[in-house]
């Protein structure tokens, strides 16, 4: 039997080691020119909502405080509020862009609990669809995306804040 191969070699840029330095993704992100460059789909005045660079799934969001915090505890009642609004939000588009079976929600607070960024909490919201696991991730460890970033960005952009 010949092995398969998955060819994926956009992926090749995400694989790359970033430079190390001292500044936070989530903080220089909402100064973007270009907000869906920097995949930006709502922008409020305590928190942005930004599709997920690195997704589990197709549409997986996460609702960023404007404030570069790293616990839940450090949050003002404002800003937990208007994270919890994101969130809603969030799904709300989500809903209307891909119509997903469920939703995921949460985050990780510390590099322990799995945080890839512990120094600035996030939310994340992850749309689900019965039968979205396959025998990808199991035996190889790869998740298969169908849809470019881009073009999840575009669905769920024009899906924001929109009224039924």
């Amino acid at each position: 039997m010949s092995k398969k191969v998955l060819w994926a070699p956009w992926r090749m840029e995400y694989l790359q080691p970033e430079e190390k330095n001292d500044s936070c993704v989530f903080c220089e992100l909402p100064s973007k020119a270009n907000p869906r460059e920097a995949l930006i789909v709502d922008q409020g005045k305590a928190v942005y909502t930004v599709l997920n660079k690195y997704p589990y799934n197709s549409g997986h969001l996460m609702i960023i405080p404007l404030e570069h915090k790293a616990a839940l505890t450090d949050l003002h009642a404002s800003v937990l509020h208007a994270l919890m609004e994101g969130a809603s939000a969030a799904m709300d588009a989500l809903e209307r862009a891909f119509h997903p079976d469920g939703f995921n929600v949460g985050l990780n607070q510390g590099r322990a609990a799995g945080a890839g960024i512990p120094a600035h909490l996030h939310l994340h919201v992850v749309p689900r669809w019965n039968g979205d696991t396959n025998f990808m991730p199991v035996l190889s460890e790869t998740k298969s995306l169908p849809q470019h970033l881009l073009a999840t960005y575009d669905a769920i952009k024009e899906n924001f804040h929109k009224k039924a």
